[in-house]
């Protein structure tokens, strides 16, 4: 069995950024640079023909490479309690047709389509339950709210396999395709 998503891989510049902001909570389990991926699709455990015909479906999907920036910091609450911090990226719009794109190549291949709404980002920590719960997190958020950044091409399709262990995911490329 394979987990899979597909996502956009930022720049290396734009990786440094991201990764000299993860500091200063408490608790925060940051993601390393061969984490930080902005996700198109989280598809999930497959099979190896679904997975295949995954990655055929996918290398059809013709799009432009899409230009986007940093934009804010925000938070998921579960429960009452954060459990990922995030980078956001602007424009929605142009990642949403590429999610559509991506979601559509999916169903072809027999994934079910995608139920949640679609909000672009990148994710830089995660906690447990307990951690969740601390001011830092609300300062972290304040002090990073205007993250910005000068416009940068997300160039490449990506499918990724996501290995869970006890020091978190580690994600491994298993295809990759050109957004012209």
């Amino acid at each position: 069995m394979h987990r899979l998503f597909v996502a956009l891989r930022p720049p290396p510049a734009i990786r440094s950024a991201l990764l000299s902001i993860e500091d200063g909570v408490p608790g925060a389990r940051w993601q390393s640079d061969e984490q930080l991926h902005l996700t198109l699709r989280f598809i999930g455990t497959v099979d190896r023909p679904v997975a295949e015909d995954l990655a055929a479906c996918l290398a059809q999907v013709v799009a432009p490479a899409v230009q986007v920036s940093l934009a804010g910091v925000g938070r998921f609450d579960r429960r009452g309690a954060t459990d990922a911090l995030w980078a956001g990226v602007a424009p929605h719009r142009l990642l949403a047709h590429l999610h559509r794109k991506v979601d559509q190549a999916c169903v072809r291949a027999g994934v079910a389509p995608e139920r949640r709404a679609y909000l672009p980002h990148v994710t830089l920590a995660r906690f447990s339950r307990s951690a969740g719960l601390t001011p830092a997190i609300d300062r972290w958020l304040a002090d990073h709210a205007g993250l910005a950044s000068a416009p940068f091409d997300l160039t490449h399709l990506v499918l990724y396999e996501s290995h869970l262990g006890g020091e978190g995911a580690r994600y491994e490329a298993v295809a990759r395709w050109p957004l012209d």
